[in-house]
């Protein structure tokens, strides 16, 4: 929507967002898009741990941030890269720097109309609206001295999670009604007609322990084994100095297998999207509470197979598509084969698939962020 359709106030209302630092994910896209959506009717002002780049982040994400939106930030600009050399490569340092950050935001909060968080559950310093993406995130008493941090007026925030799974969870832990608000999906990819895929999957993501992509090759290598000469695309990062051991494993992995398995890492944005457009089929093991990734191949229109519980995934592929769902490799490969030797349930998967997309729109994000914000300000007015 335009600056056209929805006029900025006189005097609009002031919002302060807090949202640490950028080093890619579904989380900060949903912050972008977030800025993105309210940027029109509120004077706004991002407070983040370095100095950013606005044009940058607007070419990775598809919004199109203006200089409406203010910046602050907490580190000077000669020590950026070091700060993000620590963040990257350290737990203690990110969460250090997390809860700095939080203190720097606190200091200013009260100044505005509304404070929000787009990094999970906050001590805002005043009572405000957080978008939790996973519960439990900052929550570590060794690091309290730092920001200040009361789990009380924590607790007082009004949550917006990004799934129902989530929103469960977040009202067990903070208490509260959660509003849910799907993440964005905001994939320009080129149409490629379904005959002209290839036979191949792709696993995107972080290449780390914790998603767990040697799974992934494993169950392929299998259903290689019944006959079926698919590809497997790894897209994604590594996980810092921290996980470099497990890099070199899957690494191993990967040139063992070279003859079917490629490897793309830190591609830019519009060439994942290449490589994720001429995929039929993607693949993924972790559990998780949203899954952008997961997201992402259902918007282009490639047929995601996901854990069947316990995680956002099920709620983007669609609790009633089980043929897409696997408890165990066993089932994994069992669902897999199934598919890939029936051209009927793939038409069928295909039309289902079409149906979740529409829930994850930039468009339908933007809506219900605004609809959020304004309600929530009448009920605090």
């Amino acid at each position: 929507m335009t600056s056209e359709q929805h006029p900025r106030p006189q005097t609009p209302t002031t919002i302060a967002v807090f949202y640490p630092f950028f080093a890619g994910g579904g989380a900060e896209a949903v912050t972008l898009w977030m800025l993105n959506a309210l940027q029109a009717d509120y004077d706004l002002t991002l407070f983040t741990l370095t100095p950013i780049d606005l044009n940058r982040l607007n070419q990775l994400y598809g919004t199109q941030l203006s200089d409406r939106v203010k910046v602050r930030y907490c580190i000077p600009a000669p020590f950026k890269n070091l700060v993000e050399f620590l963040i990257a490569n350290s737990q203690f340092f990110r969460k250090f720097f997390c809860h700095f950050c939080i203190r720097f935001f606190k200091k200013f909060s009260r100044q505005y109309n509304l404070a929000v968080s787009g990094y999970n559950a906050i001590d805002l310093g005043c009572d405000g609206v957080q978008y939790v993406h996973w519960v439990g995130v900052l929550e570590n008493r060794n690091f309290y001295w730092v920001s200040q941090f009361s789990e009380a007026r924590m607790r007082r925030n009004w949550s917006i999670a990004n799934s129902r799974m989530v929103a469960t969870v977040t009202q067990e832990r903070y208490g509260g009604q959660p509003l849910v608000v799907y993440p964005p999906v905001a994939v320009d990819a080129p149409t490629v007609a379904w005959p002209d895929r290839e036979e191949a999957f792709i696993c995107s993501g972080r290449l780390t322990k914790a998603k767990e992509p040697h799974r992934v090759l494993e169950i392929l290598k299998r259903v290689r084994d019944q006959g079926f000469p698919i590809k497997l695309y790894f897209t994604g990062g590594g996980g810092g100095v921290y996980g470099q051991k497990y890099r070199q494993f899957l690494q191993q992995k990967i040139d063992e297998n070279a003859d079917w398995v490629t490897l793309y890492e830190n591609l830019s944005y519009a060439d994942y999207v290449n490589v994720l457009s001429r995929c039929r089929y993607g693949l993924h093991w972790k559990k998780e509470p949203f899954g952008i990734s997961i997201a992402e191949m259902v918007k282009v229109g490639t047929i995601p197979f996901v854990r069947d519980r316990g995680g956002g995934q099920v709620e983007i592929v669609g609790e009633q598509n089980k043929e897409l769902m696997f408890a165990n490799d066993e089932e994994a490969v069992a669902r897999i084969v199934a598919l890939l030797s029936s051209s009927e349930l793939q038409n069928r998967m295909r039309s289902a698939l079409e149906k979740q997309a529409q829930l994850f729109s930039t468009e339908q994000f933007s809506q219900d962020i605004r609809q959020a914000i304004e309600t929530y300000l009448k009920r605090r007015s």
